[in-house]
């Protein structure tokens, strides 16, 4: 008998670190790093229907006021 694992989409957060070039799913601005301000980022795996479609990149406060679409970031 075997199991069948069925992912689901989920967010972490993450420090931003020196030469990231990600862009904000919410806001479309860039995710940049500051050497003066820790800034933390939210990144999300997203599956649709089971299956990996993407991954995603928020500033930790617009996650928050996007709603948390992905769930609590870990």
């Amino acid at each position: 008998m075997s199991t069948s694992t069925v992912w689901k989409s989920r967010a972490v957060t993450r420090p931003v670190e020196a030469g990231n070039s990600a862009i904000c799913a919410s806001c479309d601005e860039p995710v940049k790093f500051a050497a003066r301000n820790k800034a933390f980022q939210v990144i999300a795996n997203v599956y649709e229907n089971g299956v990996w479609s993407r991954v995603e990149h928020y500033h930790a406060e617009c996650y928050e006021a996007a709603g948390e679409p992905y769930g609590a970031a870990a």
